[in-house]
């Protein structure tokens, strides 16, 4: 199927115009003055139908009334001058007549047999009547019907025999309302109109309340379209409304965040360039001096060659400990869940970390009071206990201790790691999970590490659904809480 040029522009047209409507119903000015709108305009509305209807039954009702009495009226004097016996009295015409002429209606009289004895159209005399009203009428009951289509009312009155209960007749009026007509339509045109001057008023109305709305956000995008070219130290402060107010806090809070997450990048990019270069100096400094020199004896030579190992050695612990970091900071991580025997696990970790432990002649216990069974990534989470138990025995005295201890109740499991180390200082407690901190870097230096363990543990307790938390005092050990629900449940 083949598209002309012509029918394109046509596509074209009709894409840009649908787009410009959506646009015009999805801003707040235009959603804003719509409701105003809306919302002045119906109840003008219904005030204007509900005093019509009053106003066209109330006049139909009195005007019915007044038909209804002079029909009363005449059907006595029908009565008195025995019209229904002998229809000829003059008086009793002219007063048909006049009646008839008044209401500019129709006046009929109607016998008992139904028959028309007298019509001022002149156009049903003697034939008969048998509509529903005149029938009811004959029993004695007076009736009155508005026929808004047709545009008349239709009245009956019963002539009643002399001192007795018996119908002799009826008197049938018939009366057009399009004076009723004329005045409702009056009442909605100047209704319309006066309406219409309310829209007027309500539209100027509604775009300065719209506009006194927009504004506020207008400011805000501002603000936040500069967010995007660079964080200012400007802090937003949009009052007007209480929604202004909680969307500015909750900007510059986020502003703040974004600041501090954008400090912590680059501190991390610093400190993992700094780490990264510090091994590959030492190693450019060894090899340097060993190039340097001629006829290196074998011992120096062996020794230079041990420390270029270690520093590699080293590299290769920052790098597998940032891509530990790595995988676990991104969203929708693949992570393996199963139950494990946290039991047996940690008995392997703690046998694993044994050999560190003798060198400096730290003794580590382990204890559980109960058989723990719970789901977990067990990688991650021996990871995360691993560098626990490590920083306990690396950062303790000689012949320290380090306790381990296992609890659960019906929804967490607990893992507490304490030792008799030289603790840290409080102010540091609250940095101690941040990537590379150190509290003592040259301490730390020396007894190796990269800075990143206890970050890598918080990642995986964090991924596991838990929390863990540090109590310190400088110079009297650390301990770690770890509490992880038993059953893993995802995001």
């Amino acid at each position: 199927m083949y598209i002309q040029s012509g029918e394109w522009v046509i596509i074209s047209r009709a894409k840009s115009q649908f787009k410009f409507k959506d646009k015009i119903f999805r801003n707040l000015r235009f959603r804003i003055i719509l409701l105003v709108m809306l919302a002045g305009l119906l109840p003008c509305l219904a005030a204007l139908f509900g005093i019509v209807t009053f106003y066209e039954s109330r006049t139909v009702s009195l005007q019915t009334a007044e038909i209804q009495n002079q029909c009363t009226i005449l059907s006595n004097q029908l009565n008195s001058y025995q019209y229904l016996e002998n229809p000829s009295s003059e008086v009793i015409n002219a007063n048909l007549t006049q009646m008839a002429t008044i209401y500019s209606g129709r006046v009929m009289v109607i016998n008992e047999d139904l028959k028309v004895l007298r019509d001022t159209y002149s156009l049903d005399e003697g034939k008969t009547d048998v509509s529903e009203n005149v029938v009811r009428c004959m029993r004695g009951e007076s009736t009155n019907y508005y026929d808004r289509k047709n545009r008349y009312i239709e009245v009956t009155s019963p002539i009643m025999e002399s001192g007795g209960n018996r119908v002799k007749g009826v008197v049938l009026a018939s009366v057009p309302t399009d004076s009723i007509e004329n005045s409702v339509a009056i009442l909605y045109t100047q209704g319309g109109a006066l309406i219409g001057i309310v829209m007027i008023i309500l539209a100027a109305v509604s775009i300065f309340a719209a506009d006194r709305v927009v504004r506020p956000l207008h400011r805000i995008t501002s603000a936040i379209e500069n967010v995007t070219e660079g964080y200012t130290d400007d802090v937003l402060h949009e009052d007007t409304f209480t929604e202004t107010r909680q969307i500015s806090e909750a900007f510059n809070k986020m502003l703040g965040r974004l600041k501090q997450l954008d400090e912590s990048r680059e501190e991390f990019v610093s400190n993992v360039s700094h780490e990264l270069k510090t091994p590959m100096t030492s190693m450019k400094v060894l090899a340097d001096s060993l190039l340097e020199q001629d006829n290196v004896p074998v011992e120096m030579y062996q020794e230079f060659m041990g420390d270029i190992a270690k520093e590699i050695d080293r590299e290769n612990q920052i790098i597998t400990d940032l891509l530990s970091l790595v995988k676990m900071d991104k969203t929708g991580q693949n992570i393996n869940i199963q139950s494990v025997n946290i039991n047996d696990l940690l008995e392997q970790i703690l046998k694993r970390l044994k050999p560190i432990a003798e060198k400096k002649n730290v003794e580590m216990v382990l204890e559980s009071f109960r058989p723990v069974s719970a789901e977990i990534d067990e990688t991650k989470f021996s990871l995360a206990v691993s560098n626990l138990v490590e920083n306990a025995i690396k950062y303790n005295h000689d012949n320290g201790w380090v306790h381990v201890s296992l609890n659960a109740d019906h929804k967490y499991f607990y893992i507490r790691v304490e030792d008799s180390g030289i603790g840290i200082p409080e102010e540091d407690q609250a940095h101690i999970f941040e990537r590379f901190y150190r509290v003592d870097k040259s301490h730390s230096r020396e007894i190796g590490g990269t800075g990143l363990g206890l970050a890598i543990a918080r990642n995986a307790v964090i991924m596991h659904r838990g929390s863990i938390k540090v109590y310190s005092n400088e110079g009297e050990g650390t301990t770690f809480t770890v509490r992880i629900p038993l059953i893993y449940v995802a995001s």
